[in-house]
Order: structure tokens, then C-alpha cells, then sequence
């Protein structure tokens, strides 16, 4: 908590009050105050290294130094209204669970561009358009209608 503290008024120095509070608002603190897991991020991101951002607008920290091994990568996603992990493209996901030490970007200049397509968030459970649901499901535009079914009825001897 102490960090937290002392990184405040290092800014708060640098920047001046006014600046200071306008940086918190573009930076998204603003909607920490309703959404737990954004202000974790946010706190956890004091002494963290910025090491890419992606083409979604995700933003990839590393802090070395006093903290625990495997808990020192992690992803601030661009998109704070709603996000997933699928959110991240398969080169980051490499670098965020230590497959590769090579970043999003390395990989990028590395990878050949005639392989492989585009990375696309998944959107399941993201609204009732993109949900499955089958022919007799109330919610599928295209619903079947079950009356003509008849049920069998076994001949009387």
C-alpha cells in the first residue's frame, strides 16, 4: 500500500493535480471505482514495465522485482466494458504464459504472413445473437413448429 502512495505523489509532483486527475480518466481509473478487477490491474501495474500493446489496444506488463514467479506477466485489456481472455492473440498468449520469452511483437516479425488468419475474439455467452440455439429453442429466429408432430399410439387388438 505504500508503493501505491509513494507512486501517486511521484506523479502527482511530476504531472500537477490537474494533469494528474486528467491522466487517471483517459487511463480508465475513473471505471475502476465500479469494477474490482480493473482496479487490481490497475494497482498491480504501479512498477510494472510496459512491454507491447496489440492491435486490440491490450497492453502487456512484466515487473521482475518482488514478485512472486508466474505472477509477473499480465495483460491489461483494451476493451474495459467487457473482457475475456479471449481478448488476447495467440502470440501474446505465448508470452503471457511463458511458451516463448519472445513478445507479441517479436513473433509478429518473426511469423510468415501467408500463414494463418486474423485473430477474433470469441463471442459466446456475449449476447443472445451470438449464442447458438437450436430449431426448437424459444429464442431461434427460425423456430420449428412442433405441432405436426403426433404421438404414436399402439394399435388395439
Amino acid at each position: 500500500m505504500a508503493s501505491v502512495v509513494k507512486g501517486v505523489v511521484k506523479a502527482i509532483r511530476e504531472k500537477g493535480i490537474r494533469n494528474f486527475f486528467n491522466v487517471l480518466i483517459e487511463d480508465g481509473y475513473a471505471n475502476c471505482l465500479l469494477d474490482g478487477n480493473l482496479l487490481q490491474t490497475k494497482i498491480h501495474n504501479i512498477g510494472g514495465k510496459l512491454v507491447g500493446v496489440d492491435q486490440f489496444g491490450n497492453k502487456y506488463y512484466e515487473k521482475i522485482e518482488n514478485t512472486q514467479f508466474g505472477r509477473h506477466r499480465w495483460v491489461e485489456y483494451g476493451d474495459k466494458s467487457r473482457y475475456n481472455a479471449s481478448q488476447v492473440p495467440p502470440e501474446w498468449h505465448g508470452w503471457l504464459h511463458f511458451i516463448t520469452d519472445h513478445t507479441g511483437d517479436e513473433l509478429l516479425m518473426l511469423k510468415p504472413k501467408r500463414y494463418g488468419v486474423a485473430h477474433k475474439q470469441n463471442y459466446s455467452g456475449a449476447g443472445d445473437e451470438y449464442i447458438y440455439h437450436s430449431k426448437g429453442h424459444a429464442l431461434n429466429p427460425g423456430q420449428r413448429d412442433w405441432t405436426r408432430y403426433q404421438p404414436w399410439q399402439p394399435t388395439k387388438i
